[in-house]
């Protein structure tokens, strides 16, 4: 696929194809997928609305973004690490335990943010 022969504006049709087809499995097997998906759905409208500046807008709304685009990585390492191997080893616990504490980092990054711009 790196060298599909694809180019201009049918590489990008097939790159929205692919990118569409991502988000459809990270909803239908992810569960956290869902729920961050559904908390987009109330803090991007909630983001526009409080935010007063351009900005903060911007802040809000992106950090909120940022949750579910850390989990489809996550996901997608996890895949990986489980198609390659399902016996127990140092390196792919040590690889799931990284994807997941981008998340949790993410959620952090993003609950400092609606603070600092909801408070400041």
């Amino acid at each position: 696929m790196a060298n599909s022969g694809n180019k201009g504006f049918t590489r990008i049709v097939k790159a929205s194809q692919y990118s569409w087809q991502g988000i459809r499995a990270a909803y239908r097997h992810e569960e956290a997928f869902r729920q961050e998906s559904w908390l987009c759905i109330v803090l991007i409208p909630l983001g526009l609305y409080l935010g007063e500046s351009g900005v903060e807008k911007a802040l809000l709304v992106a950090t909120a973004l940022l949750i579910p685009i850390v989990e489809i990585l996550n996901s997608a390492i996890e895949a990986v690490v489980d198609r390659f191997g399902g016996e127990l080893h140092e390196l792919s616990g040590r690889a799931k335990d990284m994807g997941s504490a981008a998340v949790a980092l993410s959620i952090g990054l993003m609950a400092i943010v609606w603070l600092l711009v909801l408070t400041g």
